[in-house]
C-alpha cells in the first residue's frame, strides 16, 4: 500500500498543502472549520508527517530544550525535582508535536556558558526552558541569548532579565506556613535556609520574617541555620538548633530534603514529631509523603510551571512575539503529620 502524502490529504480536505502544513505545524490563521476537515482527513488517512521535512520546511526543529542542575552531582540526589518539571515540559511539547532536550549541567563549572552555547548551537532547539538555579545566573542566560533562541526562565528569583520568568509565591506562602505554626501556639519557631545560589529558596526566608511578623513574633539570629539544600545540612542544622537550652518547637526548612533531615535528627534524640517538635518543609517531593510523621509542607506546582513555561515558549515561536514579564502559580500548603499543637 503506498505511503499517505501531504498531498492526499490536500486533496482529501479539498484545501492547499500549505494548509495541511499550517494545521499539522499548529499554526494560528487557521479557521476552526478548515482546521477540523484537515484533521479529520489526516485521521481518515492515518497520515505520518515526516519529521524531518517538516522541520526542514518550516525552518524549525521542533524541539524544546529543558536545562537545568544535575542532580547526580549531590551527595543525595533529589530527582523528584527534575522529575516533575520534565513532566510539564513534555506534556506541552506532545500537545504541540515537540520533541524534548533534557540538558543536565554542573552550573559550578568555569566553561559552563560555552558549553550550553555549544550545545545550542549544534542541535539548534527552537526555545530553551532554564531551570533553577540556573535561571538567576547572568552568565548562563547571556549564554543563551547570544545564540539568539527565545528563553524561558523558572523560578529565577529576582527579575534579572528581560525574558519572561514563571514563578511560584515563595514569600507569601513561606509567610503563610509560618502563620499556620504560630496559630498552632509556636513561638519558638525557627528557620533553616538553602543554599544562596538558589535566589527563590532566599525568598523563602524572607517570607518566614513576614510572618513572624504578621504573627507579632520577634525575630531571632538564633532560630535561624544556614543550610545547602541536602538532607545532610538539614541534620546539622537540626543538632545545632536542638541542642541547646531553649530550642525551637516548631523548625520550618526551606525544602523538604531538609525538612526530612531535621525529622532524622529529632528520632536520634528521641524528640517526639509533632508532639514536641513541629517540623515543616517545602516543594512537596515523594520524599514528603514517605517519611513519619508524613511532612507537612508547601506544594510548589513545578509540573505546572514548568508546562506553563513550555505552552508559552512554543506560542512565542509560532507567533514571533517575545516573552517579556513574570507570571506567578500559586503554591499552596499541604497539612500533615509532623506538625500539630505547640508543648506546654
Amino acid at each position: 500500500m503506498p505511503k499517505v502524502t501531504i498531498d492526499d490529504v490536500a486533496e482529501l480536505a479539498g484545501v492547499s498543502i500549505k494548509t495541511v502544513s499550517r494545521v499539522v505545524n499548529q499554526e494560528p490563521n487557521v479557521r476552526e472549520a478548515t482546521r477540523a476537515k484537515v484533521e479529520a482527513a489526516i485521521a481518515k488517512l492515518n497520515y505520518q508527517p515526516n519529521k524531518a521535512a517538516r522541520n526542514l520546511a518550516s525552518h524549525h526543529s521542533h524541539l524544546i530544550g529543558l536545562i537545568y542542575d544535575d542532580p547526580a552531582y549531590y551527595e543525595i540526589p533529589s530527582a523528584g525535582y527534575v522529575i516533575r518539571m520534565q513532566q510539564g515540559v513534555l506534556s506541552a511539547c506532545h500537545a504541540s508535536n515537540y520533541e524534548l532536550l533534557i540538558h543536565p549541567c554542573q552550573y559550578r563549572k568555569k566553561d559552563i556558558g560555552k558549553e550550553i552555547k555549544t550545545l545550542i548551537e549544534q542541535v539548534r532547539p527552537d526555545g530553551i526552558v532554564l531551570a533553577a538555579p540556573l535561571s538567576n545566573m547572568p552568565r548562563i542566560v547571556r549564554a543563551i541569548e547570544a545564540t539568539g533562541t527565545p528563553l524561558v526562565r523558572l523560578s529565577p528569583g529576582a527579575a534579572n532579565g528581560k525574558q519572561l520568568s514563571v514563578v511560584t509565591n515563595d514569600r507569601e506562602i513561606s509567610a503563610e506556613m509560618t502563620r499556620y505554626l504560630a496559630s498552632l501556639g509556636h513561638t519558638k519557631i525557627a528557620f533553616i535556609t538553602g543554599h544562596p545560589s538558589a535566589k527563590a529558596v532566599g525568598n523563602r526566608y524572607l517570607g518566614y520574617r513576614d510572618g513572624l511578623e504578621q504573627s507579632s513574633l520577634k525575630f531571632s539570629e538564633r532560630l535561624v541555620a544556614a543550610g545547602d539544600n541536602s538532607i545532610g545540612s538539614g541534620e546539622e542544622c537540626a543538632l545545632q538548633l536542638l541542642e541547646g537550652k531553649d530550642r525551637p518547637t516548631a523548625i520550618f526548612a526551606a525544602n523538604d530534603d531538609m525538612a526530612a533531615g531535621v525529622i532524622r535528627v529529632a528520632d536520634r534524640l528521641g524528640i517526639k514529631v509533632p508532639d514536641e517538635l513541629s517540623v515543616a518543609g517545602f516543594d512537596d517531593i515523594a520524599l514528603a509523603r514517605q517519611v513519619y510523621p508524613a511532612l507537612t509542607t508547601i506544594n510548589q506546582p513545578l509540573s505546572a510551571m514548568a508546562e506553563h513555561a513550555a505552552v508559552a515558549l512554543i506560542a512565542s515561536i509560532r507567533n514571533k512575539r517575545p516573552l517579556l514579564g513574570t507570571e506567578i502559580v500559586p503554591a499552596t500548603l499541604q497539612i500533615r503529620e509532623s506538625t500539630g499543637p505547640a508543648p506546654d
